[in-house]
């Protein structure tokens, strides 16, 4: 009996792959560790062949948790890491190793593309706003940099549709990623009028078809048969991007509550639903991105900050670092569970933070390659613990600053991400918003996001709302309202956190400026 769908979630940390009952209940799950590298000059890469090879692994490691999993099983979706480019042959080998949205390298030809104003048509279309870690952005920076590379290509990947390809041969990528990078996100294909405003034209070959996983599915090829353990031709759908599915398995899809979602992960993602491409609000700024979801008319417009939880893996660093120098052992664990009571001691808004630690910089609700994190407003009465609050608030401030880019501030955040277990942060994000907060009970929201694709895929549900409602509605917890004292005291500091990081653009710059001389 068919009655197992697998969702695989190859993200920037761990590639998961995660078995659902049909009902949507999880029931085992397997990880591998991602490994990628830095470089000089803000390069971030990884190899493509390890990655297929950890994929299958994950998948190897999920039969031996569930019983006759390869004949049990539906259907098989992948998603993964967003934007950044994964070069193949036309035999199918990598050209190189895939370039990921960690990497900065293209932030100069953003900033020129961005200066003109054309840039304002390409924003239009594709209702996102350019950054250095995108596709379309780093195409245009090989062409001056490694034009030989590009010239052994025959398509660009993004981290899912080269899995897709592994497990099935079929070359292509999904509606949200390439509609947002290449498109209109109205008719969800290419759009001529972007690639010419990128400089890419004539790279238009390199761009796979887009296939809507919700319609369309592949066999599993005897290969991926082979390196997996599951059975050859079973279906494999392309999900949407990582983003997408996260937001979909963590209750964004609500047509009737429409609240805001936010993943406090790696990076930060927080978004609005709009029914209709009238509904997308594109602001002057020209940030932010606009993608399908897996339903008829239906976008997700978002606004991201680069990096969210590293800036607490940071401050955390801090104290663990000392504590090491001195013999003193603690895991990240044992530090975080200390995050509680450093906030129980300290002042709010004693402190400004600007959570800009990434070494890409911003890119929502600015854009902005230098950005660089910093504390304002610091005394001699201030100590580790009022630093701790801070970044915690900054993180908040940050997802404000966000979803006011987007229009009216949501009345209810539906919360998911590593973060999203801290009592600290949910309070504090629900005060700086203004916003009651309800987090999912679901484990892997990404995973299950892609799963809930390829069960509308194979006829398991009529439409996505119908899944929604089995998969997502019965898991999102209680609300935990807003703390109106607390709320009082971070709307008087909004205004600082904004001044602050526009203040400071000059100096980065110029930071910037100097480090390169």
């Amino acid at each position: 009996m068919r009655d197992v769908l697998i969702g695989i979630d190859a993200g920037t940390s761990v590639i998961k792959s995660v078995a659902f009952d049909t009902a949507g209940r999880q029931l085992a799950a397997t990880a591998v560790p991602n490994r990628y590298e830095t470089l000089p000059g803000g390069g971030a890469e990884q190899d493509l062949a390890r990655t297929w090879v950890d994929t299958a692994t994950t998948l190897r490691q999920l039969a031996d948790k569930v019983p006759d999993l390869a004949s049990r099983t539906i259907a098989i979706a992948v998603t993964g890491q967003g934007d950044g480019t994964w070069l193949i042959d036309k035999d199918g080998e990598p050209v190189a190793k895939g370039w990921l949205w960690l990497d900065a390298r293209a932030a100069a030809i953003v900033e020129e593309i961005r200066a003109r104003p054309d840039d304002r048509l390409r924003f239009e279309k594709t209702g996102s706003g350019l950054a250095a870690c995108q596709q379309g952005s780093q195409l245009a920076f090989m062409k001056r940099s490694a034009p030989d590379m590009l010239g052994r290509a025959a398509t660009a990947f993004h981290c899912k549709d080269w899995l897709y390809f592994r497990l099935t041969g079929e070359r292509a990528t999904d509606p949200s990623e390439g509609t947002f990078t290449f498109g209109d996100f109205r008719t969800r294909g290419y759009c001529d009028d972007v690639l010419d405003v990128l400089g890419v034209t004539d790279l238009r070959h390199l761009l796979p078809p887009i296939v809507d996983g919700t319609r369309h599915s592949a066999g599993l090829s005897a290969a991926a048969a082979e390196a997996t353990g599951l059975l050859p031709g079973t279906p494999v759908v392309l999900a949407y991007v990582d983003v997408v599915c996260t937001a979909l398995g963590a209750g964004l899809f609500d047509r009737e509550r429409k609240p805001g979602c936010s993943i406090i992960g790696s990076t930060g993602m927080h978004m609005r639903l709009a029914q209709t491409p009238d509904e997308v609000l594109l602001n002057e700024a020209a940030t932010g991105y606009t993608m399908t979801m897996p339903a008829p008319g239906v976008f997700a417009q978002m606004q991201s900050n680069m990096a969210a939880t590293l800036n607490i893996d940071w401050v955390l660093g801090l104290a663990s670092g000392i504590l090491a120098s001195q013999g003193i052992t603690r895991t990240n664990g044992e530090m975080i569970a200390l995050v509680d009571q450093w906030i129980s001691v300290s002042e709010p808004a004693s402190l400004l933070y600007q959570p800009y630690v990434s070494e890409a910089g911003e890119r929502g609700p600015f854009v902005d390659a230098n950005a660089r994190a910093g504390f304002v407003g610091i005394s001699s009465r201030h100590g580790y613990a009022d630093m701790v609050r801070a970044v915690f608030e900054g993180l908040a401030f940050a997802a404000r600053d966000c979803y006011a880019a987007m229009g009216p501030l949501p009345r209810e955040i539906r919360l998911t991400g590593g973060a999203a277990r801290s009592p600290a942060l949910r309070k504090i994000l629900g005060a700086v918003v203004g916003a009651d907060i309800r987090t999912s009970e679901r484990e892997e929201a990404g995973a299950a996001g892609a799963a809930m694709i390829a069960a509308v895929c194979v006829g398991q549900y009529k439409s996505m709302d119908e899944c929604v409602g089995e998969w997502v509605t019965p898991l999102l917890g209680a609300t935990e309202p807003s703390d109106r004292k607390l709320a009082a005291i971070y709307e008087r500091t909004v205004a600082s956190y904004t001044l602050a990081h526009e203040a400071l653009r000059p100096v980065w710059r110029a930071m910037a400026v100097s480090k390169a001389n």
